[in-house]
């Protein structure tokens, strides 16, 4: 099996064809179109893309162009919470990516759109891939309910109301488990349902996107304290202007950089009971992505 960086360089660009096909081809209004592609070709790790197509290849399964659709799928959706976040209505950001943020360039109503259009297509792609239906269906169930209400709007609503108030760590675990960690988990199951694994196995998958993505929150807060602008191509300070809770904020950095390595750890214990679940599970990239969260 190919190493991460190889993984990596192979699939991006197919991840990056597959969205801009789709929006080329599927958007009417020319101004809307250039919105949306702005953002997308703002680039960023492809992090929930990566991990739905890494997912596959760890079965030992050849990753085919719906599975590309549905990686692009998710990453249309995150794309469209970015542009969202960075409204003045919500995180107020002007940075994104090192580039200017989407209102910045298109105005407030033109990202507000671009992130409604990116977050409606996501869906339509996968409706119109190449899967069987009962795929679709269960894909378009479980990126909804990520996404959304029980999900990811949730969490978001959760982090705009922790603004006002110190949050317990319980608390701030739940907003970034629906915020950041649902969309993550999604990635994981996905993978998991593409390469055609039981249920346990599956199950399993979620265990570990639950560690994975705690542990990509945390290493997030602890970023936006200690690094730069430059190093993260984003406004940093932002969580302690916005008097959010944070990890850092209630377990001090190094009480934070403990709690880093102890999910990165179940991390790597779950994808071991994966591997004695799975003959045909093999746990190099997913490994090599829990790696790259350590701090270096």
């Amino acid at each position: 099996m190919e190493d991460f960086t190889e993984f990596r360089k192979l699939s991006l660009p197919l991840i990056e064809k597959e969205m801009e096909n789709f929006i080329n081809e599927y958007t009417a209004n020319e101004k809307l179109k250039e919105a949306m592609l702005y953002s997308i070709h703002a680039g960023g790790k492809r992090f929930r893309p990566l991990l739905v197509l890494a997912t596959i290849r760890s079965f030992n399964k050849e990753v085919e162009v719906h599975d590309y659709q549905v990686g692009a799928a998710l990453e249309m959706v995150h794309t469209y919470s970015l542009i969202h976040d960075d409204l003045p209505a919500m995180d107020d950001d002007d940075l994104r990516r090192g580039k200017p943020t989407n209102h910045k360039v298109f105005g407030e109503a033109y990202a507000i759109l671009a992130g409604d259009g990116l977050l409606t297509a996501a869906f339509q792609l996968i409706a119109i891939s190449q899967l069987e239906s009962n795929q679709k269906i269960l894909l378009i169930q479980l990126l909804s309910k990520a996404a959304g209400t029980q999900g990811m709007v949730a969490g978001q609503a959760g982090d705009l109301q922790g603004e006002k108030r110190a949050l317990s760590l319980s608390e701030l675990a739940n907003v970034h488990e629906k915020k950041t960690g649902d969309l993550i988990e999604f990635a994981l199951l996905a993978g998991g349902i593409l390469a055609n694994q039981p249920k346990e196995v599956v199950d399993l998958l979620g265990v570990f996107a639950q560690h994975l993505g705690l542990a990509f929150q945390i290493k997030d807060d602890l970023l936006d304290a200690t690094s730069s602008e430059e190093e993260l191509g984003k406004q940093v300070g932002r969580d302690e202007a916005l008097n959010k809770s944070t990890y850092p904020i209630l377990l001090g950095l190094d009480g934070a950089k403990k709690a880093l390595e102890e999910q990165l750890a179940i991390g790597n214990d779950t994808l071991e009971k994966i591997k004695q679940t799975s003959s045909e599970f093999q746990s190099e990239l997913l490994h090599e992505l829990l790696e790259q969260l350590r701090l270096g």
